[in-house]
């Protein structure tokens, strides 16, 4: 069902993207909004399934992210690392009547820690198959749950999740530094001395506090606040992301430009050079290189 063209679709927690591509994948038409799993009610996905197709056409959906969750439509079980596109698109969660495919997450787990992923499979194999990361490398996918995955020969072998953007959504909203977090975070000293903090790694409850003093005591002006903070909590991220990693491997910034901007000026502090790719680009790649799996 796949010969005719397809909907990929991008399902996360508060958003959602989909993409008409032709038969031959070439981007046709699209469709960005808030209309994440969060915000579908108990029952609703088949009409939030028919708006989708509305917009886009009757075309088979090929669907990654939450969508896939146990939040979401129909779970998909996660597919243990290491992995690659071959296991992905031999676990698709199938709903034969829809017309359409979810794609499993990724899983890993050892003695000491358990991790998983949703989505971002999609776009490191994708960057993978369009030559937009070496096969072995190590890529940072910046967003509410950042996630630092290590790649060798195309496949994933291992990864972690910060969650970094989530703590200062947290903290912008409901926490005592929430007046001064809502200015635009931008790569100026006030972020790189945040990033320096934040790589030296002592508690971040302590450092997180410590913002608040500053401006009270004039150490600090109000409207560095946000940039600083985002610095500390990126600087504490990079640190756990850089602590394992081989010096010599490439390191990818995969994602929103807005994000993966911060995190090249944080991994320069770290005296570590990165390279940016975007996320939509290589999401794309990724489900074509699935339809050619699965064709």
């Amino acid at each position: 069902m796949w010969t005719e063209g397809i909907i990929a679709v991008d399902w996360g927690t508060t958003n959602r993207r989909a993409y008409r591509l032709d038969a031959e994948g070439v981007l046709q038409a699209e469709l960005k909004d808030d209309q994440g799993i969060t915000s579908v009610p108990a029952g609703g996905f088949p009409a939030a399934i028919a708006n989708v197709r509305e917009r886009l056409g009757d075309l088979p959906l090929l669907m990654a992210g939450m969508i896939g969750s146990n939040r979401g439509w129909v779970e998909a079980p996660y597919v243990a690392c290491p992995a690659g596109l071959p296991e992905l698109s031999a676990h698709l969660s199938r709903i034969e009547r829809e017309r359409a495919a979810i794609v499993p997450g990724l899983s890993y787990l050892d003695d000491s820690r358990a991790d998983v992923m949703r989505g971002e499979e999609v776009q490191l194999f994708g960057a993978v198959a369009a030559g937009l990361t070496a096969p072995d490398s190590l890529v940072c996918h910046p967003g509410t749950h950042n996630k630092w995955a290590r790649l060798e020969g195309g496949r994933v072998t291992s990864f972690r999740t910060v969650m970094t953007g989530e703590l200062f959504s947290l903290l912008s909203k409901h926490s005592i530094l929430s007046q001064w977090l809502h200015t635009s975070v931008t790569v100026g000293e006030a972020f790189r001395a945040g990033v320096r903090k934040g790589m030296e790694g002592r508690a971040l409850t302590t450092e997180l506090f410590s913002i608040r003093a500053s401006v009270l005591l004039g150490r600090r002006e109000a409207h560095e606040a946000a940039s600083f903070a985002s610095g500390l909590l990126i600087g504490a991220d990079v640190r756990t992301g850089l602590g394992d990693a081989d010096p010599a491997a490439e390191v990818v910034i995969m994602g929103r430009p807005e994000l993966t901007r911060l995190y090249v000026a944080a991994l320069d502090e770290a005296g570590r050079s990165a390279r940016e790719v975007d996320g939509e680009r290589a999401f794309l790649a990724g489900i074509q290189a699935l339809v050619k799996e699965i064709a």
